[in-house]
Order: structure tokens, then sequence, then C-alpha cells
């Protein structure tokens, strides 16, 4: 065994501890990574704030962190296409590859998933908030060209690009996206690259709308100031082709549906919980509702997309903290009229 690594590990609600923990040498297949940067995601989020979302609760420690970024430290026996030194964005996708699912090629919808930071199974996947994490070099895409914190970033953008996927065609589109956190900033970059026409983002937060507009949102809507601020595009039996929904809110759900055209395209993303959808209207309608969970071969598109400049990043990532001020860090991702991607520098 290696020297004991500091690891980020919340305990309960608010109980969020920096703690040393072990990390093994890597085997056959596997590298060591010495991690770089880690963004903090809006499930890390709900650990700390809440101790879980809906069903999903604590039941043991758990090291935090999915989107992060290293450089090789070690390559384990049989490690080809990867070197000693090089950046890489690690996946915390870890899908068996043996399952139905897996075979079928939906490897997100994996029976035996191991993603990192996950309360959802017992005893709880840890996650990547370590300074050395050791991975399958199958998930590691080189990072060549990015910056660390850039690198982190892939993640977040993936969730986005699977998004683009389920909703189909958006070229000459006009979408909707409600929430503008990271995901819906992300998903407009992400829409406009895919041919979207216009773009219209929803939020409660001024700040984040700001954001949006940078990420090119031809319009961008503050829905707590002006409650009836799509009424226009709610006419004529709607005037939207497809809505992307960030936020996991009833209320931002229910506005888009009034707003999507006969036949348009609703896609969830934001995970909130269980929440009441307008059966009726989307029936009358014949709007189409898709899910959208993870990611898997979007990652390393991700990767590829940031590499070649066509999404730039970088105004995204407002705050950066060493891991030693996380309490910090993981108070000023909670603020999101100050906030949008805070990272951890490892």
């Amino acid at each position: 065994m290696t020297a004991p690594n500091q690891s980020i590990v919340i305990h309960a609600a608010h109980d969020l501890r920096i703690e040393a923990r072990d990390v093994p040498t890597p085997a056959a297949g596997e590298v060591l990574v010495e991690m770089q940067a880690g963004g903090i995601c809006g499930s890390d989020l709900h650990y700390y704030n809440h101790g879980g979302f809906g069903p999903i609760q604590l039941r043991e420690p758990m090291v935090l962190g999915h989107e992060v970024s290293g450089r090789i430290a070690a390559l384990g026996e049989g490690v080809d296409g990867l070197h000693v030194g090089q950046l890489v964005s690690v996946s915390p996708s870890r899908p068996c590859q043996a399952c139905t699912y897996c075979l079928r090629g939906q490897q997100n919808h994996c029976l035996n998933m191991r993603f990192y930071g996950s309360a959802m199974p017992f005893p709880h996947i840890q996650g990547a908030f370590q300074q050395r994490l050791v991975a399958q070099a199958s998930q590691c895409v080189p990072a060549d060209g990015l910056t660390p914190a850039q690198a982190a970033m892939a993640e977040p953008l993936a969730v986005c690009l699977h998004a683009i996927r389920q909703a189909g065609d958006m070229v000459g589109k006009t979408v909707l996206i409600t929430g503008c956190g990271p995901i819906g900033c992300l998903s407009i970059l992400a829409a406009r690259r895919a041919g979207a026409a216009a773009i219209i983002a929803t939020d409660l937060s001024d700040y984040t709308l700001s954001l949006a507009r940078s990420c090119g949102a031809d319009h961008a809507l503050n829905t707590a100031m002006q409650s009836e601020a799509l009424g226009p595009y709610q006419t004529d039996k709607g005037q939207i082709d497809v809505h992307l929904e960030c936020s996991g809110a009833a209320p931002a759900l229910a506005s888009g549906v009034a707003c999507l055209k006969p036949g348009g395209v609703l896609v969830q993303l934001g995970l909130g919980g269980d929440m009441t959808v307008p059966m009726q209207a989307m029936t009358a309608k014949e709007i189409t509702l898709r899910g959208s969970f993870r990611f898997h071969s979007e990652f390393a598109t991700a990767v590829a997309m940031m590499q070649s400049g066509l999404i730039q990043v970088d105004p995204l990532i407002t705050h950066s903290f060493a891991i030693s001020d996380c309490m910090n860090a993981f108070e000023t991702a909670s603020d999101r009229s100050r906030a949008m991607k805070v990272q951890l520098v490892f």
C-alpha cells in the first residue's frame, strides 16, 4: 500500500471531513492518478446540504466527487495509450460491460454500475475527491492541450451531450432550457453546436441568467421576477420545438409543456424527486417525453470538443478552492447568486 491520501468524506448533512484513506497499487489494466481538479456537482451538494436526495440517503461515510481530472502517476501491467505525467479526464462511470444493458450498448443503465460518489447502492460507491485515485485505464481519456480545470468539465458536458442525443434533430429548432446552472449553461453550448436556431433560457437568478447569455442564449428570462415571461411562447398551442428541463422543478416542467408545439419533445435532465406531470396537455399536444440519465460514449466526445475549441467551458468555472478549504467551497457552490461551477484544486 502507498501512503494514505487526503480525501473529502461526507458523514451527514453539513458534516464534511478531510480524512486519510489508503490507495492501492494499480493492478493490471489500472492506473494511479494524481488528482488535479474536481468540480462540485449538484448531487454532491445534495449530500452536503441534505444528506442525500429523495430515497437516496447516506447510510455510511462516503468520499464525494465525480467530475475530476488528474495526471497519470503509475501504470498497471498491460496499460497502453497512456503515459506517466499525462493529463487525463477521468470518467466516473464504470459499467460492468457484461449485463443485459451493457451488451445492448446502454452502459448508462448498467445493472452493476459503479459510479463515483453514489449512495444509491450499499455499500456506497466511494468518490473521486482524493489526492490519489486508482482508476481503470478505460476510464481515462487523454486531455492533452486542456488545463486540469477544463478537463474536469468533461463529465457535466457529457451529461448534456447525452441529453442532446436524446432530443434528436436540433437543426433549425427553437429550444427552451429551464434551469441555468452548470448543466443548463452547458446545454446551451451543446444545443447551439447541434444547430439550434433560437435558445430561450429561464431561471430564478439574474446571476445564472447572465452566464446563460454569455453562453449564447438568445433570450434569458427571470421567471421569479416575471411569472408570465414565457407567455409569448405559449400562443397558438406553443412556439417551442424542444424543451431541455434542467432544474428538476415541477413548475419549470409545466411551463415548458405549455410552450411546446404539438409534436414537440421534452427531455428531462434535472433530478429533483418525483414531479407532477401535466399529462393531459402532453397527450393533447402529442408531446414526446424522454428521460436523460448520465452518459457513456459522450464522455470522450466531450473531451474532444473542448480540445478542438468547439465548446468553451472556462467562463463557467467561477471559483477554485484548495481541498483544505473544502467547507468554504461547498458553501460557495450552494449559493447560486454568486457561483456557477466551483472546483477543488488538489
